[in-house]
This record gives structure tokens, C-alpha cells and sequence, in this order.
């Protein structure tokens, strides 16, 4: 990833409050070559998803997923908090996801009807996921 990406991840993720940390789990994709299909790949990639997020509440990020709002995350991570469940959000490849992941997913987070990269994802999602924490913790947002 660019620096910007990680720089960007870095500062929401030191602005988290400490019992609440954001950690970042890669998964190098799997290869697009040696005859293999783009369902072959995504379902390499479907194991190797379904590991990393064993025990997790799992929120894939697609396009045909829901729209939500920054009070709507602010209200479901301090729910999943409350129940004391872990989660993890999922980026998918550049090819999205298996469907047995999108199958498996507690819930589909749509960010933009837009295609973006996955680096402004990741950052996206940080600042968004660092917003709902602070608006659930009381502090004052600015749309209302």
C-alpha cells in the first residue's frame, strides 16, 4: 500500500480509545495465474478469510450490501461491544469476495455505490469506524 494508506490508518487507529484497538489482519491474494479462475482464487481466498475471521463477527464490505450511517455504526459496534463479540470488517480482494463469504456475513456494509480501492477503504472505514466510537462515547457530531 501507499504511505498514505498506512499514515492514514495509523492516525485513526492511535485516535481509538485503548480498549477498543483496530487491528489490520492482510491476506495476500491469491494468484490470478496458473489457470486458475477468478472463482478458484476467491475460494483460496474464502479459507483463508473464513481463519482469519474464526469467532468474528464478520462484516464483508460490498457494493450490494447495506448503506449505513455513522449513527447506525456507532449504534452496532457498542451492541457487538455490550455482547462482548469481536469484529471483523473484510475488504475483499480485487475481485471482491467468494460468495460463501458474502453467505456467511453477519452483515454487508456498503461504503459507496462507488468502486474504490482498497487502500481508500481501508482508510475510509478507519476514520468511519474511529467516528462512531467517538459518537458513541457522547462526543458531539457534527450533522447534528
Amino acid at each position: 500500500m501507499p504511505a498514505w494508506v498506512d499514515q492514514g490508518f495509523t492516525d485513526y487507529t492511535r485516535r481509538l480509545p485503548r480498549d477498543l484497538p483496530l487491528d489490520l489482519v492482510e491476506l495476500k491474494p491469491a494468484p490470478r495465474d496458473r489457470g486458475r479462475t477468478v472463482a478458484q482464487a476467491l475460494e483460496a481466498e474464502a479459507v483463508r478469510i473464513e481463519q482469519a475471521c474464526e469467532g468474528l463477527r464478520m462484516v464483508v464490505c460490498d457494493e450490494r450490501g447495506e448503506a449505513w450511517t455513522t449513527r447506525l455504526l456507532a449504534e452496532r459496534l457498542t451492541r457487538w461491544r455490550e455482547e462482548a463479540e469481536g469484529v471483523a470488517f473484510v475488504i475483499g480482494s480485487a475481485d471482491g469476495v467468494a460468495e460463501r463469504i458474502r453467505a456467511r456475513a453477519h452483515r454487508l456494509l456498503a461504503l459507496s455505490a462507488f468502486t474504490l480501492p482498497h487502500g481508500l477503504v481501508r482508510v475510509l472505514l478507519a476514520e468511519q469506524i474511529y467516528r462512531a466510537v467517538t459518537l458513541a462515547a457522547g462526543h458531539p457530531y457534527h450533522r447534528e
